[in-house]
């Protein structure tokens, strides 16, 4: 009797302490701020995709090396998607209750921000589409939800038609022009196509829309066309390997790579190291940046992150275009969770429906930019109800053969042409979706 008492005892005192570690893991996890991070490290499109996942998880490490968001630390998962949007879909699903709750979810890829775009309302968990997904989310009066930081591809789309512009003399001149879009036959290859109609139905000059295949690799017949046609411009919206091919049948064709622009996707090391040489004189449009391996930010995370063995992919890659692209974006997550502990309580672990307003007022003042490291990489982002993209800055860059460098300026957008364009979209999407636009009052909360 004495053994079977002791026993129980011994089995009550067990399920006592386990209890109370699952509550101290749970307490433990609750005080972490929690981020997944959708990647495609694998497919034909991974040697574009891994180091924007690098530089993504190593900013999330540096930030932990920092102390947290005013001490609060950050954990992540990642979940492949290998750019499918069902992938990509499954991957939401099962991180959005994990650990707490996802914070934001920032897809990577257009098909999947414009499938998620539809379960995140729903789930009140804010999507960050730093330079894709849907051109028209840039209103926040309709999509709540969505924040397409720094860029869109209507950005993109004009500011190359205005350095084309500046290359030929003047607006004016684009008159009788042929400009030939080669695009990636996908939602993110096509969303470029309404501001390109709208410049040219102003300026006068001849769209062509050539689509290519996923991923890309043939391109025989585009480049048939091409030859046959000579277009003064062609502008390369591509992804993956279908930017090395591309430059590679331009050299074939001796189409001359000057007189082609790449989207900020298609200006990377990885979309012109195979061809070297063969590049030489090819464009593409920034998001603000280009490779900074000179930035601040840089630095730390070698000092912190790297040197330390904590790395998540080579040294070599810190710092490049494409991992610079991933850092910012983990910055932007993080930062509208800081804005939002200003509101909710410094030292709080925010939900994304507080992170939400967080990034619905991210106020990165060069100041704040500077002292994150990123001096001389980003201008200033300002978002707000109506507002939910927050700058429109961006800069041309030229391949030498070698290396990326600036060749322009810094341009912005022209609002008078894209705002209009942005409410009628956005606006149509209200009415399909049976949606009313947000009130002053929905502004506030």
């Amino acid at each position: 009797m004495k053994l079977r008492q002791l026993a129980l005892a011994v089995t009550v005192a067990a399920a006592g302490l386990s209890s109370a570690l699952v509550s101290t893991v749970a307490t433990a996890q609750s005080k972490e701020q929690f981020f997944p991070v959708l990647v495609y490290r694998t497919g034909a499109f991974a040697p574009n995709g891994v180091p924007f996942a690098n530089g993504y998880v190593d900013y999330l490490k540096l930030v932990n090396a920092r102390g947290g968001i005013n001490g609060v630390k950050v954990s992540f998962e990642e979940c492949e998607t290998g750019y499918a949007t069902d992938r990509g879909v499954e991957c939401y699903e099962r991180l959005k209750g994990k650990n707490g709750g996802a914070t934001v979810f920032q897809p990577l890829s257009t098909g999947i921000t414009f499938a998620l775009t539809e379960k995140a309302p729903g789930d009140k968990i804010p999507l960050i589409t730093a330079g894709y997904g849907r051109s028209e989310s840039a209103d926040g009066g309709v999509f709540k939800w969505n924040f397409p930081l720094a860029g869109t591809y209507w950005v993109a789309g004009d500011v190359i038609i205005q350095d084309i512009a500046k290359k030929v003399g003047g607006a004016d001149k684009l008159k009788g022009k042929h400009i030939a879009l080669v695009y990636h036959d996908s939602p993110f290859g096509k969303e470029v196509i309404p501001i390109l109609q709208e410049r040219s139905a102003m300026h006068g000059f001849k769209l062509s829309l050539l689509p290519v295949t996923s991923p890309g690799i043939e391109q025989k017949s585009t480049w048939l066309q091409i030859r046959r046609d000579r277009p003064d411009y062609v502008i390369n919206w591509g992804w993956g390997v279908m930017n090395s091919t591309l430059l590679k049948e331009a050299q074939a064709t001796g189409y001359p790579r000057e007189q082609i622009y790449g989207v900020w996707w298609a200006g990377a090391e990885p979309d012109v190291k195979d061809v070297g040489m063969g590049a030489k004189g090819y464009n593409a449009i920034t998001m603000q940046h280009g490779a900074e391996k000179d930035s601040a930010v840089v630095k730390e995370v070698l000092e912190k992150i790297h040197a330390k063995g904590q790395g998540t992919g080579p040294k070599d890659e810190v710092g490049e275009v494409l991992y610079m692209r991933g850092l910012f974006s983990a910055m932007f997550g993080i930062e509208g969770v800081r804005q939002a502990q200003e509101k909710y309580g410094k030292g709080k672990v925010m939900t994304g429906e507080q992170a939400r307003w967080g990034y619905e007022n991210l106020n990165l003042t060069q100041p704040k930019l500077d002292a994150l490291g990123f001096k001389g990489v980003l201008r200033p982002i300002s978002t707000s109800c109506v507002d939910h993209m927050g700058a429109n800055w961006a800069r041309i860059h030229t391949w030498s053969g070698s290396k990326w460098e600036f060749s322009s300026d810094w341009y912005q957008a022209d609002e008078q042409i894209i705002k209009p364009m942005v409410k009628a979209a956005a606006d149509k999407y209200a009415a399909e979706k049976k949606l009313n636009r947000r009130t002053p009052a929905d502004c506030q909360s």
